[in-house]
């Protein structure tokens, strides 16, 4: 026999005895995902955006042990559409999502109330790919049986179909704000507070599923209507005289401390190292339903001035993201879906998303900007923002065009100043909205004007200080 041979051979039994013996290094191990999603939720209601009302220590420790993005931006102003384009990773008005979900209108098929079958959500991809899949709290995605979250990729839900909820009572039999909770994995226990019950089933699918690999849609409705709070948490915030205000303020806080709850429990299970978690909100603040206050941002939820699509936006993963750090290009909720199928093992190709994995981005893999246009359309409105310049066009008046480099606010219209900019934009934006295709559904009438007027309103754009009660 070859005498190398006869020594490769020899060693074979040692190499592998060597290779068996080394500790595991973890990187074959598929990362879990916790989505954790605020609701109506105020840019500066946070502390770690300099709130002096509202103190929000958990999310301040998740920014301050990830990476925050300061120009993160949500697909759309409004809950539905943009739970739509969160959990598909496309933008929604490409296959129809155009409206909010509401009372179907004359004219439209319920059929087609709901995210699009053929559309698939990450929870299926990551589900494809072996992950235990569970919904926690609101999906506002369609109630008739092919939109279910369980139909949608989904293993677990425990939650409601609509898209508000009382965070006190739920009736059996009952619709809307009193619909009940429920549950295909265990009967549901009796509602105490909405926020604290959806951080309970938190807890309990993570600790179910700590072997992993998971992903755990964390979808809480606070702070959005209706304003009800703890009396304990009232309590804590009566400082601020404005009653509105102070409820908001304490269900804020209330989430807060169940962000907490689900941290601890991550850690307890030895699983921070493992898990990417990621917290945002559904869409900018409504001052004029809830209080919130969207500061240094002009606009609300409803309009795609900054204050109703730019919002909170977190990356926490130890060990691979570095902590207390900010990315400073825009970013969209469209491109978490393809950075946790990329994450998981996914090959994606260009058609499957209209955003992109943010991970060589942010982990320096990558120089260029993510995205070097992002557009949006919401029933009335459109807007385009690129290379800093943001282009508003609603029908009552010509396009507006904001500078954010230097116009944060958006309350210097330079659209006759730079027209060629202005033109440019238009074209851009006429050109891609002219191949989308008809909206699916369509919400009521009556929220258009309401959508027009909210361009003109008056919006706090500095943070209050506390104000103390008389």
């Amino acid at each position: 026999m070859n005498k190398r041979l006869l020594t490769v051979l020899l060693m074979l039994p040692v190499c592998s005895l060597v290779v068996m013996s080394q500790p595991s290094t973890g990187e074959d191990q598929k990362p879990n995902f916790v989505m954790i999603l605020a609701d109506d939720l105020g840019y500066a209601d946070l502390s770690m955006n300099g709130s002096n009302q509202i103190t929000t220590p958990n999310v301040d420790k998740l920014a301050k042990g990830g990476l925050t993005f300061t120009k993160g931006y949500v697909s759309s102003p409004v809950c539905s559409p943009s739970r739509a384009g969160l959990l598909t990773g496309v933008n929604q008005v490409e296959f129809g999502f155009d409206n909010n979900l509401a009372e179907n209108q004359p004219g439209s098929d319920p059929r087609f109330a709901g995210l699009p079958i053929n559309q698939k959500t990450i929870a299926k991809r990551l589900q494809e790919l072996g992950y235990a899949t569970g919904l926690v709290g609101k999906w506002h995605l369609g109630d008739k049986e092919q939109f279910h979250p369980l139909n949608r990729g989904f293993d677990e839900f425990w939650g409601y179909l609509g898209g508000g909820h009382d965070y006190f009572r739920a009736e059996t039999g009952n619709k809307g704000l009193l619909a009940p909770v429920i549950s295909n994995y265990r009967s549901p226990q009796e509602i105490t507070y909405l926020t604290d019950d959806k951080g309970d089933e938190c807890v309990d699918f993570i600790e179910r599923h700590k072997e992993g690999p998971f992903f755990l849609y964390a979808s809480f409705n606070a702070p959005h209507a209706p304003m009800q709070a703890r009396e304990q948490d009232l309590a804590f915030f009566g400082h601020i005289s404005d009653p509105k205000r102070r409820t908001y303020a304490a269900m804020v806080y209330r989430l807060d401390v169940n962000i907490g709850k689900i941290m601890e429990s991550l850690e307890r299970e030895g699983l921070l190292e493992n898990t990417l978690v990621i917290f945002l909100s559904d869409n900018g603040g409504p001052p004029d339903q809830n209080s919130a206050i969207n500061a240094p941002y002009r606009g609300q939820k409803g309009i795609l001035l900054e204050g109703g699509i730019r919002v909170p936006f977190i990356f926490s993963w130890q060990s691979h993201l570095p902590g207390g750090e900010t990315y400073d290009l825009p970013v969209s909720s469209l491109d978490i879906a393809p950075t946790l199928f990329e994450l998981a093992g996914g090959s994606a190709n260009k058609e499957d998303f209209s955003g992109v994995n943010l991970m060589p981005f942010v982990q320096d893999q990558k120089s260029e900007q993510p995205h070097e246009t992002l557009m949006w359309r919401f029933t009335i409105s459109a807007a385009l923002l690129e290379d800093g310049w943001k282009l508003v066009r609603i029908p009552d008046r010509l396009p507006m065009l904001y500078y954010l480099p230097t116009d944060t606010a958006e309350l210097n219209d330079v659209s006759l100043d730079s027209l060629h900019v202005t033109e440019r934009l238009l074209n851009k934006l006429g050109e891609w909205d002219v191949r989308l295709p008809h909206p699916l559904f369509f919400e009521g009438a009556k929220w258009k004007k309401k959508q027009l007027d909210l361009y003109d309103q008056e919006y706090i754009l500095e943070q209050p200080q506390v104000i103390e009660q008389n």
